[in-house]
């Protein structure tokens, strides 16, 4: 079970120095997104590593009630750091800035028209959490050694894709891409792995 100390933080930083990450080609038709996956602890003082995991309002316009991590579209002009950083405060009022980025994944093309970039940022000592009652119907700090396990990922097929399906198992929930293909990539790369996710298809409720 990883502790979130400052050994952790320089292992993490290192993984992601050293991770060559695939930037998708062909994104003219796709709007740009950028999404966190924030290192706390499970709780504040209990020493033990873990990421945030919304569960978006029902009434938002898309994917609404789904699980998924804190992130946004990029605004016109913003790099996907000051994007996700900006969505950060927004969404769960989480500030941070540049020095807390450890790293960024692979582009991941979704079905529903979007590339996503994920950003491994570390949040420090006692963040302060203020969720969006509008965005975000609950904010879940998940210990990193849930995902960790042998039995969390699987990959099924579906007869409307030649790709495979991930699901990740998460606080009792099987979580799917995009989502559920980043936070793989991210267990791999903790485990010193590079694993590519970017063919690895979402269930047909989230192609829209």
């Amino acid at each position: 079970m990883p502790a979130y100390d400052d050994a952790f933080r320089g292992h993490v930083a290192d993984r992601c120095a050293a991770f060559s990450r695939l930037v998708a080609s062909d994104t003219a038709s796709l709007k740009r997104s950028a999404v966190a996956i924030t290192l706390l602890e499970t709780r504040d003082g209990s020493g033990i590593a873990g990421f945030l995991l919304t569960r978006r309002a029902r009434g938002l316009r898309s994917h609404g009630g789904q699980w998924a991590l804190p992130g946004g579209r990029c605004d016109e002009g913003e790099t996907l750091v000051t994007a996700v950083l900006r969505e950060l405060d927004e969404e769960i009022g989480l500030r941070l800035d540049e020095s807390h980025v450890l790293g960024l994944l692979d582009d991941y093309p979704t079905r529903s028209g979007y590339c996503i970039t994920p950003v491994v940022l570390w949040a420090g000592n006692n963040p302060r959490l203020c969720p969006n009652s509008g965005e975000v119907a609950s904010l879940h700090r998940i210990a990193l050694a849930e995902i960790m396990q042998a039995d969390a990922v699987d990959f099924v097929a579906i007869p409307e894709s030649d790709r495979k399906v991930i699901r990740i198992r998460v606080a009792g929930s099987l979580i799917h891409a995009p989502t559920g293909a980043m936070l793989y990539q991210f267990r791999e790369l903790l485990a010193g792995r590079t694993t590519r996710v970017a063919e690895l298809d979402q269930p047909v409720f989230a192609w829209r």
